[in-house]
């Protein structure tokens, strides 16, 4: 559904605000209290999550970047001024095999008891590389957030790094992807954190869930 002006405005002035690191959680015990709203971001691996969170509230270092698989292990907390509602989650990356076996099976285990548990989280948003498509690990958080009927959408991330042609393929791979899954919102945002694409467009979006959630 497209934006309108006064929806991207709405964005810009929520993202405006001077966000900052909030909590850490290595387990569900140490999960923040359930407050306000939560919009959280998945993605396998190096999928540029952090990087995207930056770009969405125009932060250089805001979340740490890294070209390291699987350096962020932890939910990791943001939140804006102290009367904001919205709280952002950076979520650990999925699908990185070559890390220890029982550090794979903690952080998927987070995860997936995090999703299960906690009625505030209004829309994840699954991000994935335009420059990789697809794979099976994504499928398997799909199941996950279907089973904990959490709302989500896909974000395709490093557009620029593709051409149109592959891009519109990839686009038409996710919607296909998701026609048949119950909790999946339809719709793709297409971003590039490097370029600044579809921050605006992004921003609308989870101005638009907080606005509903009202």
């Amino acid at each position: 559904m497209p934006f309108t002006a006064a929806e991207i405005e709405a964005g810009r002035r929520l993202f405006a605000a001077d966000w900052d690191f909030m909590a850490a959680a290595g387990t569900v015990e140490r999960l923040p209290p359930m407050k306000g709203v939560e919009i959280a971001f998945a993605g396998r691996s190096n999928v540029g999550k952090s990087s995207l969170i930056n770009a969405l509230t125009s932060r250089k270092a805001l979340a740490r970047t890294s070209n390291t698989p699987g350096r962020t292990q932890e939910l990791i907390y943001f939140g804006a001024a102290a009367d904001s509602p919205l709280r952002l989650v950076d979520m650990p990356g999925y699908g990185y095999a070559e890390a220890p076996k029982a550090t794979v099976k903690a952080w998927t285990d987070l995860i997936h008891a995090y999703l299960a548990g906690r009625s505030n989280l209004a829309r994840v948003y699954v991000l994935i590389d335009a420059r990789h498509g697809l794979k099976a690990s994504d499928d398997t958080i799909f199941k996950t957030l279907d089973e904990a009927a959490v709302s989500y959408q896909i974000v395709l991330t490093k557009a620029d790094q593709v051409k149109s042609a592959q891009l519109a393929e990839r686009i038409a791979a996710a919607a296909a992807a998701l026609a048949k899954r119950p909790a999946a919102f339809p719709d793709i945002l297409v971003t590039s954190s490097r370029e600044g694409t579809g921050m605006p467009e992004l921003r609308a979006a989870v101005a638009r869930i907080l606005k509903e959630r009202r």
